[in-house]
């Protein structure tokens, strides 16, 4: 791989949760393979994933958003959110290896039409119970691609008195309400509620 530049436009990044056990990102802060970095006040909306039950979807998609997106591959993602589930704010840094990297700037036959090139330019972002953070590429009309392993992704996620950027950070200055569907879904279930 010569150029760590994307030969597209730009890159779309989405966090969704679990049915029912919602989460809301607050604020991120991405460094890109070409050294720009960006902060991001106005994000799209945290999507729920109503598939995801038990255990991630593996088929999850979400469409372009309007303000999740960056020019070159990340080289991290670092960012706030709320896990209503929880009831507290999570500090959560992604960094990337240059296998991710390799994976988002090489091309694959599209599956509209195998004589076009298409690229592994959506990254979706699952936020679950305990902070737990997952990480994947979408990958057409099949299961989306995993990023794990530590030569791969690192995912570091701190609360309470180890929040940094995030302090003071929240959606929920006067605490946590269960809203919507969550006091019935989690009604008779255990903690937290499947396999993230």
């Amino acid at each position: 791989m010569t150029s760590l530049l994307a030969p597209y436009d730009e890159w779309y990044f989405n966090f969704f949760y679990p049915k029912a056990l919602p989460a809301q990102v607050t604020y991120v802060e991405l460094l890109d393979t070409d050294g720009i970095f960006y902060r991001f006040r106005s994000l799209d909306s945290t999507n729920s994933d109503w598939e995801s039950v038990g255990g991630w979807y593996t088929k999850s998609g979400f469409g372009i958003p309007s303000f999740n997106k960056a020019k070159n591959p990340p080289q991290f993602i670092h960012f706030c959110w709320d896990s209503v589930i929880d009831k507290k704010v999570y500090e959560t840094r992604i960094t990337f290896s240059g296998t991710v990297w390799k994976m988002m700037l090489t091309p694959y036959p599209s599956v509209g039409d195998p004589h076009e090139n298409d690229y592994h330019r959506f990254m979706l972002i699952g936020l679950a119970p305990e902070g737990k953070v997952r990480v994947w590429l979408e990958n057409d009309n099949k299961p989306n691609i995993p990023l794990t392993g530590e030569k791969v992704i690192l995912i570091e996620t701190v609360s309470g008195k180890d929040l940094k950027m995030c302090k003071n950070i929240t959606n929920h200055p006067d605490g946590y309400i269960y809203y919507g569907d969550t006091p019935d879904f989690i009604k008779g279930k255990k903690y937290p509620y499947g396999e993230w």
